[in-house]
């Protein structure tokens, strides 16, 4: 059984990919965390979590509510991380949760595809996002094989970096970059509601015509890689940026 969260689309795509390679179920967990309620998951098959990397770690929503469900059945579990550039010790923290969680942890890939995260780093214009999709769907594709065939991802290296990020630069990273407080609509916007239907979390409502953000964001850049008039701005630091946004509705 395949589980995917995203927000742009990056997760989604792989997550669809390899459900269609290994011939599995797909489940968007964006979906379930709007209900807010406990589910029970059966599944003879393995666990994948295809999700994006916050921070160098597994999302922390995600992470909440693997441990609030409950999952029957295989204890088999992978995890596909779409990234910009790296997930650092993203590995150790998901093994944590799976011993949390009774899962036999069988490894945990990263897939670099196309950044997304507007309110930090640059975005890349369409045609060299459309590159950097197609250089991850093979590397998609053997992750795929090697679930299929119950091969356990390999562990990786991690540098001294790559440990500090996931580690100490991760709750730093929450505490004082995550917010809604930066997102505000221009006069550009035509109040189509977009952003406060695809917003995972509920977050959005649709005030005097204009998305109004309540507190609960996790930074996943739906509302402003899917914008269709570009109308929602992320402090200064998106402006002049381009969109970034694949996610089937």
């Amino acid at each position: 059984m395949v589980f995917y969260f995203s927000g742009t689309g990056n997760s989604q795509l792989a997550a669809k990919q390899i459900a269609a390679a290994i011939g599995d179920n797909i489940i968007c967990i964006n979906q379930h965390l709007k209900e807010r309620k406990k589910e029970t998951f059966y599944s003879e098959r393995p666990l994948v979590f295809v999700t994006p990397t916050y921070a160098w770690r597994l999302p922390k929503v995600v992470a909440q509510w693997i441990r609030a469900m409950e999952f029957t059945g295989s204890r088999d579990t992978y995890f596909v991380l779409t990234c910009g550039d790296s997930c650092g010790n993203a590995a150790a923290y998901t093994k944590k949760l799976c011993a949390e969680n009774g899962f036999r942890f069988c490894g945990l890939a990263p897939v670099v595809m196309p950044e997304n995260y507007l309110a930090m780093f640059p975005t890349p214009e369409q045609a060299e996002a459309q590159v950097i999709l197609e250089r991850a769907k093979p590397r998609i594709t053997a992750l795929a094989a090697q679930i299929s065939e119950g091969k356990p991802f390999p562990e990786m290296k991690v540098s001294v970096i790559g440990k500090l990020e996931s580690g100490p630069v991760n709750p730093l990273f929450y505490r004082f970059s995550v917010s809604n407080k930066g997102f505000a609509a221009s006069d550009t916007c035509v109040s189509c509601g977009l952003c406060a239907r695809r917003c995972p979390l509920g977050n959005i409502t649709m005030e005097n015509k204009k998305p109004k953000w309540h507190g609960k964001c996790t930074h996943c850049m739906a509302c402003i890689g899917g914008c269709p008039t570009e109308a929602i701005e992320y402090k200064n630091k998106s402006k002049g940026r381009p969109r970034y946004y694949i996610m089937e509705d």
